[in-house]
């Protein structure tokens, strides 16, 4: 057989969608891949079943439908603080994940640097290697996951052509604070670079931390490109409705790029889904309260049978320390993804491997989420504190 392409051999597959199909094997509750166990509002569903009757069902305009665009265009041009051209400025894509792909791939030639965070969301990493790029890392530093603005700017003067910020961060649950957003925005102005943004969790951002556009800032449209999605914010992961918006140069690059790797979004998908984006402010309150309370349901939990953990600022993601279970003599030597496999099958329980998500060595954390019903918290609850006689049968 000829030789693979050297790309396809300098990553894994996805950790976190592996981790999944192993909890499905078994039969665990999987708090490993990150998407609810309740329905989309009703609004949407009953949209769909309107759109599967009476379309449409062919091709859309391969950049996004055009209500579809409006209506994006009139919520985040509130969140960004602008005008937001939905025929130059927006292209619609196969979910979040092509969008950083599609953005990657307008902004870097082969041999460009990227700087990212660490930890990071997995895609990022093979993002960059695929669209041909170096990716840099920058260590967010525990509890408060805090960074050396030093080695941003170090980054970039070594050349980084763009460094990607996910606001919450996955999955430690970062809320970068408009200060820190204001520092790197200004580094990379001054370096002539792109901000890359994440921000998928906009909406989950637990009190007193706030939610702050990157492209907000002043001065910041014009470098950075919003990478969004709409699977977290209407519970509907699997419709793969994703979207960038940037600056009309960028928007041009980014259409060829889209164009040639998916064509486009489904396009009855776009039709409900324009429902959910004229939803008033109200709901996204209301989404806000939801996953507040399940956040603290989850560490209320998780404090009752003494798993250690960090508390996050967004997103539905907590980082839980396994460092004294792999203390004990019968994981002695185990990786975190070995203990992570183990707990599928003897806990009933899936989680993601922290490994998965640092470029440092870490191997004591694991990545668990809390976008469930309260039931389905408890009984994860209950099967996780089985975790403890563990530890009283090691002392």
């Amino acid at each position: 057989m000829p030789v693979l392409s050297e790309r396809v051999q300098s990553f894994t597959d996805s950790v976190i969608r592996r981790m999944t199909r192993i909890s499905d094997e078994h039969g665990a509750i999987n708090l490993s891949q990150g998407f609810p166990d309740f329905d989309p509002p009703k609004e949407i569903m009953d949209a769909l079943a309107k759109a599967a009757y009476e379309g449409p069902h062919q091709y859309s305009v391969t950049f996004g439908a055009e209500n579809f665009r409006e209506a994006l265009a009139k919520k985040q041009g509130k969140a960004i603080g602008r005008g937001i051209d939905p025929e130059t400025e927006i292209v619609v894509t196969c979910g979040g994940t092509e969008a950083m792909m599609c953005a990657m791939m307008t902004i870097c030639n082969p041999g460009d640097k990227v700087l990212v965070f660490s930890p990071f969301y997995e895609n990022y990493g093979a993002d960059a290697i695929l669209s041909g790029a170096e990716p840099i890392y920058v260590p967010l530093v525990p509890p408060e996951y805090d960074f050396d603005l030093g080695l941003v700017e170090k980054g970039f003067a070594e050349g980084a052509k763009a460094i990607i910020v996910c606001n919450p961060s996955n999955p430690c649950g970062k809320v970068f604070s408009r200060e820190e957003l204001t520092a790197i925005g200004e580094l990379a102005v001054k370096y002539d670079a792109f901000v890359v943004t994440d921000e998928v969790y906009e909406h989950m951002v637990y009190a007193p931390y706030r939610h702050t556009c990157m492209a907000s800032l002043p001065g910041m449209y014009e470098h950075t490109i919003t990478c969004n999605s709409l699977s977290k914010t209407y519970s509907i992961t699997g419709w793969r409705l994703g979207y960038l918006i940037g600056p009309a140069e960028v928007i041009e690059g980014a259409k060829k790029v889209h164009d040639f790797l998916t064509v486009g979004a489904a396009a009855p998908l776009q039709e409900a889904a324009v429902t959910g984006l004229l939803f008033p402010q109200s709901y996204y309150d209301r989404l806000l309260e939801t996953y507040t309370k399940k956040r603290d349901y989850f560490l209320e939990g998780l404090d009752r049978i003494g798993l250690k953990h960090n508390v996050p600022q967004g997103t539905y993601f907590v980082l839980i320390d396994i460092q004294e279970f792999l203390d004990l003599p019968q994981f002695a030597g185990w990786t975190d993804l070995e203990f992570c496999e183990w707990m599928i099958r003897n806990v009933g329980v899936a989680a993601v491997p922290g490994s998965s998500f640092f470029k440092e060595e870490v191997n004591h954390l694991i990545r668990l989420h809390f976008a469930r019903e309260e039931a389905t918290i408890d009984e994860a609850i209950s099967r996780l504190g089985r975790l403890q006689e563990l530890l009283k049968a090691g002392k």
